[in-house]
């Protein structure tokens, strides 16, 4: 069985050279006679692990000391409600809704506080960034929260919005590790690992350390307190420890490329490939404003439903897998995260050239 060129927005396309890593280690890591998903999180071995990956991770992104990295389950959807019941003393915070998962991440904040919507793009489908320099920031804000790539709807924040001071809070679950970042501009920056890092059941926080303390929402859960796990170093129960030994070898595998400015460089490549084709093509176009264009989802569309659901399926008797679009929008999307080679961009472009001759 040949690989496919998995397009799936996640679970997503890992390194090949990662998952034959994992392969050869399954039955026995190291020696040691056991799998890792066999092995006490208590162990040395496994200790070893967690370390190295969140090293590597800190090395990577170049987070200092006064930040914590917290590996938690729950996926992203769980940080919907772990943020205000952490974060918001005031009860109040600031929601910048660029598409369904900030949407769900207002309204599920709006159960423990006054979430304000201070902007949006559903005017538009979410097919654009609102312009985020002079917003309505609220004085008693918490934080002002963004989802910074918007899987569904393919955008970008290519700048991030002036929080006039205020403590800034994103979801970066589909950008994660796809360029370099100064952390030191987030509260907290946090992902669900399975688009671009690693398999599902992961969820990585970086937090400031003023921001972890125990004066949390009355009646918050022990396992959603932030200092719960910051004080057990991602340890106080039993962690997705498999999963995180797969994002370790993911942080290793990119530092070997060259680290984020190598991997944003080919990113960018692989992008201009597919968006150079969708801005020339008769049959095909792109949703999304150009120049809020995500680097890790592209939707496009052919303008009839019919032909779509044509394409796709063509696109996966060709090889080309999970190209339809998220339920919600229709249409096709490609998701070209680190792990998708160039050669899988040029086929689809290919592919695309060849579908659009023959139902021109």
């Amino acid at each position: 069985m040949a690989r496919v060129y998995n397009f799936s927005a996640g679970p997503a396309v890992l390194p090949e050279e990662v998952l034959k890593e994992a392969a050869e280690e399954m039955m026995d890591y190291r020696g040691c006679g056991m799998s890792v998903m066999e092995m006490s999180h208590r162990s040395k071995t496994y200790q070893t692990i967690i370390d190295e990956a969140e090293a590597d991770l800190r090395d990577l992104i170049g987070i200092p000391d006064n930040y914590k990295v917290l590996f938690l389950q729950g996926g992203a959807s769980q940080q919907f409600a772990m943020i205000p019941m952490n974060l918001m003393k005031n009860k109040v915070a600031d929601y910048i809704v660029t598409g369904q998962w900030a949407k769900k991440a207002w309204q599920e904040a709006g159960k423990y506080g006054k979430a304000n919507k201070i902007a949006s793009s559903e005017d538009k489908t979410f097919s654009y960034i609102p312009d985020c320099s002079d917003l309505p920031i609220s004085e008693d804000a918490d934080y002002v929260y963004i989802c910074e790539n918007n899987t569904i709807y393919g955008t970008k924040f290519k700048t991030l919005p002036n929080t006039k001071g205020k403590t800034l809070v994103a979801d970066v679950s589909s950008c994660f590790l796809s360029e370099p970042v100064d952390i030191t501009k987030y509260g907290v920056m946090y992902g669900g690992v399975q688009k671009n890092i690693g398999p599902a059941g992961v969820v990585i926080a970086i937090i400031r350390e003023d921001l972890i303390t125990g004066d949390v929402l009355p009646g918050t859960p022990t396992m959603l307190q932030y200092k719960t796990h910051a004080d057990a170093g991602s340890l106080y129960n039993t962690p997705p420890a498999y999963g995180i030994y797969i994002c370790g070898k993911v942080f290793k595998w990119l530092k070997k490329m060259g680290g984020l400015s190598a991997i944003k460089e080919l990113n960018e490549k692989k992008a201009a490939i597919l968006y150079d084709f969708l801005d020339q093509s008769s049959l095909f176009k792109g949703t999304v404003r150009k120049e809020d264009r995500s680097l890790m989802n592209v939707p496009f569309i052919t303008g009839s439903e019919e032909l779509d659901a044509k394409f796709v399926k063509e696109a996966k008797e060709a090889g080309l897998e999970s190209l339809k679009g998220h339920r919600s929008v229709g249409g096709m999307r490609a998701s070209i995260y680190n792990a998708m080679p160039v050669e899988g961009v040029e086929k689809l472009v290919e592919f695309m050239k060849k579908f659009e001759a023959e139902n021109a």
